[in-house]
């Protein structure tokens, strides 16, 4: 168990009124690491705790978190601290109430998630990597989107995956994927817009109505990448689409990059879940071929 006396301090240090009777409850929504809600003079914190090795995933956290909010486009919970006590690393952030999503939380998600596309670098990458799920994910600046997605998502997921015994059928049609990747940006040149990078059902939410996005893979790319992980595993309807498309219409050929796009995440859970995926990657691949 977490050192609690010694990470409520750090809590303390930061800023945050943490009484001396609070003592952390463990709660439901860390499918990675533990979650447990702290109470303190001006509200409840939500805490995430791991082991010491798991620091530089917080600290990437925070630090994307940090950058969504800066663009002053969709809510994202606030930073509290990060840091690590001993074994335990620890990232604590503000505790919010969900609530149903209604119609109209959706549609402001799609016009907010539009004005968050809009905050754009002269690259592509980060400053740091960072993980997707529990996968590395490098994101060195590099001016060309084409090689940045060829080596640093499919890859890297594609080694990752001949690492785990992956070979065969799934390199050899990956490999020819590769090669072939200009064709899908034939007359279209994305900017490098600020993404969530991990956009399923389960990182977004809504809070008081407005929509509230988290758990981020952030990173600067193709915006088409956040719609195609939306359709990956569902989690959002068609008034969502509806009002991204009003507030900024897609490019001629973003559907037969759609499937590009998912092949990364299909790829990533090959690597954390194992064969199940496999079959879906090779049919992926195919079809792009």
């Amino acid at each position: 168990m977490p050192s609690w006396a010694s990470i409520l301090q750090h809590l303390r240090d930061a800023g945050v009124a943490i009484g001396d009777e609070s003592e952390p409850r463990p709660v439901s929504g860390g499918d990675i690491s533990a979650a447990w809600r702290v109470e303190s003079e001006s509200g409840a914190v939500f805490l995430k705790t791991g082991p010491a090795s798991s620091a530089e995933m917080f600290f990437a956290e925070a630090e994307g978190l940090s950058e969504l909010a800066a663009a002053n486009a969709v809510r994202v919970p606030a930073v509290l601290a990060a840091d690590i006590d001993g074994d335990t690393a620890f990232i604590a952030l503000e505790w919010l109430e969900f609530e149903r999503a209604s119609a109209a939380s959706e549609r402001l998600l799609g016009e907010q998630l539009a004005a968050m596309h809009r905050v754009t670098r002269e690259n592509f990458g980060w400053h740091r990597d960072n993980t997707i799920g529990l996968t590395p994910q490098h994101n060195p600046w590099t001016n060309d989107w084409v090689d940045f997605f060829r080596e640093h998502r499919l890859g890297y997921q594609l080694d990752l995956a001949a690492k785990k015994g992956f070979g065969g059928e799934l390199q050899e049609l990956g490999s020819r994927l590769r090669k072939r990747l200009p064709v899908f940006f034939d007359g279209y040149e994305p900017l490098a817009s600020l993404l969530h990078g991990d956009l399923w059902g389960g990182n977004w939410a809504c809070c008081d109505g407005s929509p509230v996005i988290f758990d981020p893979a952030v990173y600067y790319g193709d915006r088409e990448t956040d719609l195609a992980m939306t359709r990956l595993f569902g989690g959002f309807g068609r008034v969502f689409y509806e009002a991204y498309e009003a507030s900024w219409p897609l490019e001629p050929g973003h559907r037969a990059r759609l499937h590009l796009y998912q092949l990364y995440h299909v790829l990533n859970h090959l690597n954390l879940f194992g064969s199940g995926y496999h079959g879906r990657a090779i049919a992926l691949m195919k079809e792009l071929l």
